[in-house]
């Protein structure tokens, strides 16, 4: 892999500077390719080695300069050149499309790019040096999070991807993850619940669609307890009962929260999510008890005129940094079982890290929790991390707002079986609806992939099903064109092919790109963020839109077109690990 290079040069940067390779490998980073221009195939940031990131520095260039002077071509690289606060390196055209590969007893093979790809499989990308030495951790990763009764809406949605794509990025590099989908299935919705269901439930429409009807109840008496104030304190009374364990309530709460959770496991089969614990706000209003004591026992619970129970982050009595945790009733809080279910979790799974995924409309409650786990005296309260979102807007299915995901999920198939029904060139295919519903999931997520997570975005239907440009459409309809050139051609040519022969400049462009993986793969598990990934699979895939055209298998003569065969197998293979990465099964029909 790139590695192999990166290590070459940092060899020879090592006897210049007096530094360890292994210092100076992150330094050297691959150069996105260019449609215009050839560029160079990796460079080294002088400023990254000085821990700066000011490259107007007039003295940052002389460095660069003098730093590129002292360095010579060699068998590796043909060409040294300077950039803005960077030292480029062209590597040797014959030489790019072989790699080394350290095994076993410190010895060195050549082994073609190509060859890597097929032979690391889904590993692919993740055996670089760039991951070396990192350790295995166990990291608890809670995402989607529906409250049972209330809408499971697009904000889920988003919460559900991004958690997905974060727990598998995760498993990838190794580390032991567990998914937790913490439903908010505790609170005052539930008193409202279930006064309301004694007065307008149905039990046949609660079997039949309960996220539905249970939905519809709870609109409907929220309307009632406005306007009449028995409805309220009916309701105020059920969830007392429910925290004072009645049997009669309680059994009325978990037939919802059972009927509920077996709709959402329903839901998440269709997405391709799974979750290793269904946890829920319920499952600590024992515990938040025990919090609120502990708190009392360190000083740290302050009693309000209203009866309820706060808690001061500032010290010194600013109101804007007061936590409630308690109400005046004696009930507890959202945030009073965050903290109950972080340290039972840290007692179940001791975990390295505990990531959080919720809207950044929860910013603020994430740092209260974690400040008021510190001041409990949890150091471990560092290693949890809230990754915020934005909003989506304007997501509409044709009957309307969204109420619920799996109207999204029903309006993305209808819309794909229609955009395929109109193509000419789509093949008959044995489950039209599931392909359908692959593809359109996988235009949903790159378009909510595709920026920075934290950004807000107005979704556009129309620009979703795009098959042209930069969707998630044209990358399966990529994956789908190579696999069928696998399949025309068969794997016969596969063992008849020499590297050498790829020296097009289309074939070049694809290795280089092959080259730049590992890198984007560590970038996203830096900072979480899956555009990196998804900005490389649209790239690859222009790349090979361009090579199917210019490159063709078809009349080569055998050596030609199996090396070209192998360059489009390979592509398919990290377009499919890169797709499956962001939680997008790869279709090979469409």
């Amino acid at each position: 892999m790139a590695c192999g290079f990166r290590r070459s040069i940092a060899c020879q940067l090592s006897r210049v500077l007096d530094l360890p390779p292994e210092n100076l490998i992150k330094s050297i980073s691959a150069v996105p390719i260019s449609r215009k221009e050839e560029v160079a195939d990796f460079q080294l940031s002088v400023d990254s080695l000085l821990g700066n990131n000011d490259y107007s520095r007039p003295d940052i260039q002389v460095q660069a300069t003098q730093l590129a002077e002292k360095l010579k071509c060699d068998t590796v690289v043909t060409e040294i050149s300077t950039g803005q606060g960077t030292v480029n390196f062209k590597i040797n055209r014959e030489l790019l499309t072989k790699i080394m590969s350290r095994k076993k007893f410190n010895h060195f093979r050549t082994i073609t790019v190509l060859k890597q790809v097929i032979e690391d499989g889904s590993k692919y990308g993740l055996k670089s040096e760039l991951f070396s030495g990192l350790p295995q951790k166990k990291i608890v990763v809670e995402f989607s999070s529906p409250n049972v009764a209330k809408k499971f809406h697009v904000g889920h949605l988003r919460s559900t991807i991004i958690g997905n794509f974060i727990a598998n990025l995760k498993e990838a590099l190794g580390h032991q993850v567990t998914r937790i989908n913490y439903l908010g299935d505790w609170g005052m919705q539930f008193g409202l619940l279930g006064t309301g269901f004694q007065l307008f439930g149905y039990e046949e429409k609660l079997q039949s669609n309960p996220l539905q009807h249970l939905f519809e109840v709870y609109v409907q008496v929220n309307k009632e307890a406005a306007e009449d104030k028995s409805v309220a304190k009916s309701a105020h009374d059920f969830f007392q009962r429910l925290e004072l364990g009645d049997m009669q309530a309680l059994a009325l709460w978990q037939k919802f929260r059972d009927l509920s959770v077996e709709e959402y496991i329903r839901i998440y089969k269709r997405l391709g999510v799974h979750f290793d614990e269904y946890s829920g706000e319920s499952f600590y209003r024992e515990k938040s008890q025990e919090v609120l004591k502990l708190l009392d026992s360190k000083g740290l619970l302050q009693k309000t005129i209203k009866g309820t129970a706060v808690v001061d982050l500032s010290g010194n009595g600013d109101p804007s940094s007061v936590c409630t945790v308690m109400r005046s009733d004696g009930t507890s809080l959202y945030a009073t079982r965050d903290l109950a279910a972080a340290i039972d979790r840290m007692d179940k799974y001791n975990f390295d890290t505990m990531i959080y995924v919720t809207d950044k409309g929860q910013k603020r409650h994430f740092q209260q929790v974690f400040q008021m786990l510190q001041i409990m005296g949890y150091d471990w309260a560092k290693r949890c991390q809230h990754v915020p979102f934005g909003v989506v807007q304007g997501m509409r299915t044709r009957r309307g707002d969204v109420t619920f995901l799996e109207d999204v999920l029903n309006e993305i198939r209808l819309r794909m079986l229609q955009n395929m029904a109109s193509i000419k060139t789509t093949k008959e295919l044995e489950n039209p609806q599931e392909t359908a519903e692959r593809v359109g999931l996988a235009a949903l997520i790159i378009q909510d992939f595709r920026g920075s997570l934290l950004s807000d975005y107005q979704f556009s239907w129309d620009r979703v099903f795009q098959s042209r440009g930069d969707t998630g459409v044209f990358l399966q309809y990529t994956h789908a064109r190579l696999h069928s050139l696998e399949e025309s051609f068969g794997y016969g040519y596969l063992d008849d092919y020499n590297t050498a022969c790829l020296q097009e400049p289309q074939s070049v462009s694809i290795l280089q790109h092959l080259l730049r993986f590992d890198e984007v793969l560590y970038r996203s598990s830096q900072d979480l963020q899956p555009r990196h990934i998804v900005t490389y699979l649209l790239t690859l895939s222009h790349l090979a839109a361009v090579a199917h055209r210019t490159l063709p298998i078809k009349q080569s003569p055998p050596e030609v077109a199996g090396a070209r065969l192998h360059l489009f197998r390979a592509v398919r293979s990290v377009l499919a690990n890169g797709m499956k990465l962001l939680g997008i099964t790869p279709v090979c029909r469409m």
